[in-house]
């Protein structure tokens, strides 16, 4: 692969829909501290949780929206232009991190244990294919055109089979909508979830710590790995072209190297429950993201994206929900917020497209600072107009409609108590 091949698109991360209430899955009796079933701390819905995919997916916005991509590009000015690629550019490592550690959280706290494993994935990938097929399409016609000039049938066909990140090609990585590789990603993660499950659950309480810690390192060894086993090859990340996409694709892209990081997920969840958690805060662990997002700018590139932010990311993770389950406030627990929290996943899924649509549509033209700031506001709020329609008309009610198989809908409906005659 060379960069003249590549079409000038790569991407951050997915807000994938994790909360419990979207997930269809009822919140667990067991809490932090051992809040008995049916007290506000077991109720808790982790509104905290959901509320911080938004500043989340935000990142990812402005991150999509820096790249150095003539299909994306609106300033005119080059040095700024340069800085505002340059101050989000760690963005991936940030919010990679946080997404698949928050999707291993979430489906361990909210996992039943009497749930056949063909009805979890068939609730799971309800809730994610369609609105990710809905994006592909949109992607597929309004940017690339009927003819699909830049997609190889190859890269189409395992675009739309969420198989994109299995190939060590960037170009392939990210064909169609270039956001759908972290789907590709995280559907590997749904597949080996109940495997995996079983084996975290066994690990004894006063013993997570050592698993933590371990995972933790494992994944400080993808990047030493990364640079000792594979061939650095001709082909360069197309916005880094200082660096190898062979590498970038092994350590940032492949999916059994990113299972650490919900692996990781997965041990926080087991180690909150059980009381085995020390939690510093959420103003706490927010301050220890942003400096370790800084520290992920001034690193090289695949320790900054693998490594740096990791750890607070999940101490972000944990601090909401355990301020959610033992029914402290947060700045996440708003109506909006949770609204936005709600609609993250479909705005991950049609947000590039707006920005190469909007860049398509506007020809080659650059702007001055005043008309970019207010482009790239227009391109936000269709963005999140358009993620609520998929959300209201997509999402939500195909899951409702088909988390079920007929067969368990129709058992159900028999269960119900006949109501009382008068």
């Amino acid at each position: 692969m060379t960069t003249e091949q590549f079409t000038g698109r790569i991407e951050s991360g997915p807000p994938v829909a994790v909360t419990p209430a979207a997930a269809g899955a009822d919140v667990p009796s067991r809490t932090p501290g051992g809040a008995a079933a049916g007290s506000p701390a077991a109720a808790s819905r982790l509104p905290s949780l959901t509320g911080l995919r938004a500043p989340i997916a935000l990142a990812v916005f402005l991150f999509h929206a820096a790249l150095p991509f003539a299909s994306i590009r609106l300033f005119a000015d080059d040095s700024l232009e340069h800085g505002f690629y340059r101050a989000v550019a760690q963005v991936g490592g940030l919010t990679m991190p946080f997404w698949f550690a928050l999707s291993g959280f979430i489906l361990v706290w909210s996992y039943r244990g009497n749930e056949k494993t063909t009805a979890w994935w068939r609730r799971r990938y309800v809730k994610i294919v369609p609105p990710y097929i809905v994006g592909w399409i949109l992607a597929r016609v309004l940017v690339e055109g009927v003819d699909g000039s830049h997609t190889t049938l190859t890269q189409g066909f395992l675009s739309f089979f969420m198989l994109q990140s299995w190939v060590p090609d960037v170009p392939t990585n990210f064909a169609v909508n270039n956001v759908g590789w972290s789907l590709s990603t995280e559907a590997f993660f749904y597949l080996v979830f109940p495997v995996v499950y079983p084996l975290v659950r066994r690990i004894p309480a006063q013993r997570l710590k050592y698993w933590i810690g371990g995972v933790v390192l494992a994944v400080c060894a993808v990047p030493l790995i990364t640079y000792a086993v594979i061939p650095v090859g001709s082909a360069v990340v197309p916005n880094e072209p200082a660096h190898s996409a062979n590498y970038f694709w092994f350590a940032y892209i492949f999916p059994p190297a990113r299972l650490l990081d919900f692996v990781l997920g997965m041990l926080v969840a087991r180690a909150v429950l059980a009381g085995r958690w020390r939690n510093v805060g959420m103003a706490g662990s927010g301050v220890l993201l942003a400096v370790s997002y800084v520290v992920a700018l001034n690193i090289p590139m695949l320790w900054g994206l693998r490594v740096a932010c990791l750890v607070p990311a999940v101490m972000v993770i944990a601090a909401g929900a355990m301020a959610d389950s033992e029914g402290r406030r947060s700045l996440f627990q708003s109506r909006f917020a949770g609204w936005l929290g709600d609609i993250s996943f479909a705005f991950y899924c049609v947000h590039f497209t707006v920005l190469e649509l909007t860049r398509k549509l506007l020809g080659d033209r650059l702007f001055s600072t005043p008309a970019t700031i207010g482009l790239l506001a227009g391109q936000l709020t269709v963005s999140v107009l358009l993620a609520w329609a998929l959300f209201a008309f997509v999402e939500r009610p195909v899951t409702r409609r088909f988390s079920r198989s007929r067969r368990a809908r129709a058992h159900s409906a028999a269960r119900l108590p006949e109501p009382a005659r008068m």
